[in-house]
């Protein structure tokens, strides 16, 4: 991906383009949704099933795309599929992003929505995750939540996520390259740095919620996602880590009908239940 300063504007076009509205994800599916604007502009939308049973779990949902790119609606089919397989009530939040608002302004506007969610439906388990930027932003939301007494969550769900500024790796990922990395941690951090903006820094990683973390095998946050699942189990939190050999980044939205797509949205789900069943 050529991202640059000069390139961004083009980018971000290109890719909200290929996004569906809510209407267009749900079809004819017994869902309905509601837009929702926060004290501070903060905007979240809700899905949900038509009929949601009283003891619904739900799920807090946070858009990828490098901390610069992308909006709420990207994740819309797998919220989609979600709810259909567990009965989710799912929110996916508009944070402000990179450069024009570094951290941390999208942490704070992720969390805020949480919060919001949270209070609002009153969940007996709660779930935050997201892929990519929004992983990372589901380990730094889950990390504020404990260190301010917040929402409490019963998991996190980081796919691909995108953890720490100080990447070395340099694996030839075709979809999110070294240099695109580079820039989007540059736009957050704007010469600085926080471990709630970079999970992979926080040296305490104690008393978090339940962890799922996924990784492509051939993708550049394959060995920093690795060493933060490592870190949360020796910390304690229940810890479940797939390591999806050959696969590149993103490889569930860009190649869905893929063997390997198929496993890991199988182990998802896997976890998932196991989690929302557990006493």
């Amino acid at each position: 991906m050529n991202l640059s300063a000069e390139t961004l504007a083009e980018v971000r076009a290109a890719v909200r383009a290929e996004n569906l509205t809510p209407a267009e994800a749900i079809g004819d599916r017994d869902i309905v949704w509601s837009e929702h604007v926060l004290d501070g502009g903060v905007v979240v939308t809700v899905l949900r099933p038509r009929l949601a049973r009283p003891d619904a779990p739900g799920l807090y949902s946070i858009h990828g795309g490098g901390m610069v790119l992308d909006d709420r609606f990207a994740d819309l089919p797998r919220l989609v599929a979600l709810i259909e397989e567990f009965g989710f009530v799912c929110a996916t939040v508009e944070y402000r992003l990179a450069p024009e608002h570094p951290h941390p302004t999208p942490l704070e506007d992720c969390y805020a929505g949480l919060e919001w969610f949270a209070s609002e439906f009153a969940f007996a388990r709660l779930i935050v995750g997201g892929g990519s930027a929004g992983g990372g932003l589901s380990a730094g939301v889950a990390l504020l939540a404990r260190d301010r007494g917040g929402p409490a969550l019963a998991g996190q769900l980081l796919l691909c996520p995108m953890l720490d500024d100080r990447t070395s790796a340099d694996l030839p990922d075709l979809v999110w390259t070294r240099e695109a990395n580079d820039f989007g941690w540059r736009s957050l951090l704007n010469g600085r740095t926080s471990p709630y903006a970079a999970p992979a820094r926080m040296a305490d990683l104690s008393g978090l919620p339940p962890a799922f973390v996924e990784v492509g095998g051939a993708e550049l946050f394959r060995d920093e996602d690795v060493t933060y699942a490592q870190r949360l189990a020796q910390a304690g939190v229940p810890t479940e880590l797939h390591v999806w050999a050959d696969a590149h980044h993103g490889f569930d939205r860009f190649a869905p009908d893929t063997e390997v797509t198929r496993a890991a949205l199988a182990a998802r789900s896997s976890w998932l239940r196991r989690l929302l069943t557990r006493g």
